[in-house]
């Protein structure tokens, strides 16, 4: 019987279908819109409009109405009513006979049928009024028609009355109906069809970078991520790529860091154990030869524990478990201390260190771990300075920093290796090193100069030499005595 504690994989839903979903939603949502619109309030829309065409005409007329000028008056208030389809009456307060009257609302208004008797009522109603106006709704008993009675007091004691009729809406809301349900149907198979079609489009490119993507996960790192023809898939393809790429190089050098740090320990391991057993086997009553093979025992243990102090070293930077001790410090006195290391180099080794500085400031970070940056820079250069065995160290005052070079003339490097030369996986063998080491050196410089926000880099050409470069932040109150 077997137990696993892996969660069941949640299924959600696939591109395409939500896709589907949301143009299927997004759809319904308009159709639905335009139903209750066209349908459901197409009555009441209906009176709304009516009413205020109303309003606007009895306006127009109130500006250009003239009692002494009725034929002008007239002329005016025929295009409105012709215009809007409506009958239009204007009659004096006193009574009377209208003096404009103009029917264009279909014949039998109400304001012209019983003339004298309704216009009477409406005039009266009209005086009655609080605002001198009055809109209300009356029923054509003749053609049982609903119409819109609209009555204003003009200038110079003049009487405005509008009739509009309210056409049947029943048997155009019945049309309407039948059109939507057409369009329903319509509207829905062609959104059907586009969304197939669109999420197969935008699905396509996602299914070929799953496919990529499964491939590179199995270690496949040539695959390559196509885009779809959309600037965000590009994009994506591009990222996916550029991390593909980054991953294969990360592999490889993982690679060389294997077969880098087991020919480190299978060395001193392999001479440890040789000269235990030269001291079990020959030396071990020669004081003299006993000694000098113990020296080797303990110079590889020595190497084995630089080795593996470095990679813990460079485990606790990467993973932000170190602390930085911050003081004060004269650069003067932290250049002497570390260029001191090397007096043995100079006397037996033909090595040659120059100075050059500038005038001496006082620098704020964690002296100890800059130290080390700094030997670590002289050792890169020692290890391949070539022939020439000749170093600079030298100083130079920015703006707000100093800038600590390490100038060696030896062969250099490559362009193509420049941006790989920091990497903790990284080793140039194509020169034989004077002084051994761990090739962790430049990995630890990288991480400790991120951790104090320092600017650091390279410049190298190949037959020439190379300088490395760090900047320390100059302390506010920087001087010395």
């Amino acid at each position: 019987m077997t137990t696993s504690n892996s969660s069941p994989k949640k299924r959600t839903l696939t591109l395409r279908s939500t896709i589907w979903v949301y143009f299927a939603v997004f759809t319904a949502a308009i159709l639905c819109v335009v139903w209750f619109f066209q349908v459901f309030t197409l009555d009441r829309y209906y009176r709304a409009s009516t009413r205020v065409k109303i309003q606007k005409v009895a306006a127009a007329i109130s500006l250009i109405f003239d009692g002494d000028s009725l034929q002008t008056s007239r002329e005016a208030v025929e295009n409105l009513a012709y215009e809007n389809t409506m009958t239009i009456v204007v009659t004096q307060k006193s009574g009377g006979a209208p003096l404009i009257s103009s029917d264009f609302a279909g014949g039998y208004s109400v304001l012209t049928q019983d003339r004298g008797i309704r216009l009477f009522s409406f005039r009266n109603e009209l005086l009655n009024s609080e605002d001198g106006r009055f809109l209300q709704e009356t029923t054509n008993e003749r053609f049982g028609t609903t119409e819109y009675i609209y009555g204003a007091i003009l200038k110079d004691d003049y009487m405005l009355f509008i009739n509009a009729s309210l056409e049947p809406v029943g048997p155009v809301a019945e049309v309407i109906k039948e059109q939507l349900v057409f369009i329903t149907l319509l509207t829905f198979f062609l959104g059907l069809f586009i969304t197939l079609m669109l999420s197969n489009r935008l699905s396509r490119p996602f299914k070929q970078i799953t496919e990529s993507a499964d491939k590179l996960a199995s270690g496949d790192y040539t695959t390559r991520f196509e885009g779809g023809g959309y600037a965000e898939i590009d994009e994506l393809s591009d990222a996916l790529n550029y991390a593909a790429s980054e991953i294969s190089k990360v592999d490889s050098l993982r690679n060389d860091l294997i077969a880098n740090v087991s020919h480190d320990l299978r060395t001193p391991l392999t001479m440890i154990k040789a000269y235990a057993e030269m001291i079990r086997d020959l030396s071990g009553d020669r004081p003299e030869k006993r000694n000098e093979h113990l020296k080797v025992i303990i110079d590889e243990s020595d190497r084995l524990s630089e080795l593996v102090n470095n990679l813990l070293e460079l485990s606790k930077l990467q993973n932000g478990k170190v602390e930085l001790n911050r003081t004060c410090f004269s650069v003067y006195d932290f250049v002497d201390s570390a260029v001191a290391n090397y007096q043995l180099l100079t006397e037996n080794g033909g090595y040659r260190f120059e100075l050059e500085r500038d005038p001496d400031v006082v620098c704020f970070g964690d002296e100890m771990r800059l130290k080390q940056v700094l030997r670590n820079f002289i050792d890169n250069a020692v290890n391949y300075s070539g022939d020439s065995r000749r170093i600079i160290i030298r100083q130079r005052n920015l703006d707000g920093v100093v800038r600590i070079e390490v100038v060696d003339f030896g062969v250099g490097i490559e362009r193509e290796k420049l941006p790989m030369i920091f990497d903790r996986y990284y080793r140039d063998e194509r020169t034989k090193r004077d002084v051994t080491g761990t090739g962790l050196g430049l990995s630890i410089v990288k991480e400790t100069l991120r951790l104090h926000g320092m600017r650091f880099g390279v410049q190298s050409e190949v037959g020439k030499g190379s300088t490395f470069w760090f900047e320390i932040k100059i302390a506010e109150d920087s001087s010395t005595e």
